[in-house]
């Protein structure tokens, strides 16, 4: 009972943030501004837009504890500033065989397995390896058991 009362909680509280997100950022037509277009897409589709890209470079950064130079080079012009379209940077080139990496393995294997609550499924993310880190962990953590005593609770982010 106490769950039902919370989703319902929490839809009446996403669908009155969405609500007002739409409202404030409403601008009449001809003060919209042209919407950035993406060069050297080569992983999201050609579909996606800049805010989507954007926003999944925000969860990247946090999968991995980095900033948009981890992977992207400076521009030559003004270095304060960086230049996404450019692959002078190595690790572009290993973050796009990382997402598709991903991408793949969702598709392949955890699509397949049966989800007993279909609203949360589990999928592989930056983060299941990274954890905050630039270089992925090479295992999960291991938690010892203590003779006499039941093994420490695994961390929040872990569940």
């Amino acid at each position: 009972m106490f769950i039902k009362q919370r989703k319902k909680v929490m839809v009446i509280t996403v669908i009155t943030a969405v609500s007002a997100m739409m409202v404030l950022s409403f601008k009449p037509i001809d003060q919209q501004e042209e919407p950035k277009k993406l060069k050297n897409i080569k992983v999201f589709p050609s579909t996606a837009t800049f805010k989507e890209v954007d926003k999944a470079m925000d969860v990247i950064k946090v999968d991995l504890g980095v900033h948009c130079d981890y992977c992207h080079a400076h521009s030559k012009d003004n270095p304060r500033k960086m230049d996404m379209a450019s692959d002078e940077n190595p690790k572009k080139d290993i973050a796009r065989d990382m997402m598709r990496m991903t991408e793949e393995m969702n598709k392949k294997f955890i699509s397949q397995i049966p989800h007993a609550d279909t609203t949360k499924v589990q999928m592989i993310t930056c983060n299941t390896c990274h954890r905050g880190a630039p270089k992925p962990f090479g295992q999960p953590p291991i938690y010892p058991k203590w003779p006499g005593n039941p093994p420490p609770p695994p961390p929040p982010h872990a569940k």
